[in-house]
């Protein structure tokens, strides 16, 4: 007699009575602890967070939020991306529970213990609900990977370091200064 094991799919009423103190994702049903981010990476967090804002700010472009922030893309898929960009014309997508739907834009900063999780199932994940763009940002090689949604699949349109001007489709008359993302406001002891 052969045994199968029964597989737990979580959902978001699983999500909403988890326990405090530890951000928790849901994708396709399966629970990521996501570990507490470095200081470097709020730091470069902190600074894209506050350019984008007064890019969309002063054109009347939408909303830019940072994390903690729920993206409920299905009941069970709920991600925290780093940062997400909303337009103006789909904002009855943010409820009280957070953000019901794919933002326009979703952007991750690398580390360590998401890299992986970020540059392969949430890439599909992000595709699958259609997400406009996706950015990664990798704070080790100061380069923001570009990813625009083309079919069913992101298609990398620019990889910008330092020295370099980012663009948007989605933030049309974007031009970001890649260095001003990555200028670190205290260097702390390793």
């Amino acid at each position: 007699m052969e045994v199968k094991k029964a597989h737990v799919r979580f959902n978001y009423q699983d999500y909403c009575l988890l326990p405090e103190g530890k951000r928790y994702e849901i994708i396709d049903g399966e629970i990521y602890v996501v570990p507490a981010p470095s200081f470097e990476h709020q730091d470069f967090l902190g600074n894209l967070y506050f350019l984008l804002r007064s890019f969309v700010r002063g054109n009347n472009l939408g909303v830019v939020v940072v994390a903690p922030f729920d993206v409920i893309l299905s009941e069970e898929d709920v991600v925290q991306p780093d940062l997400v960009f909303i337009s103006r014309d789909r904002l009855d997508i943010i409820t009280g529970r957070g953000c019901e739907g794919p933002p326009d834009l979703v952007v991750e900063i690398l580390s360590p213990g998401t890299a992986h999780r970020d540059r392969d199932l949430k890439r599909k994940l992000y595709a699958r609900y259609g997400v406009q763009e996706y950015w990664l940002i990798g704070p080790d090689t100061h380069t923001i990977e570009v990813l625009a949604l083309e079919g069913e699949d992101f298609r990398r349109i620019a990889l910008v370091g330092e020295g370099d001007v980012l663009s948007s489709e989605v933030l049309s008359g974007l031009k970001l200064r890649v260095e001003e993302v990555f200028q670190a406001t205290y260097q702390p002891r390793r």
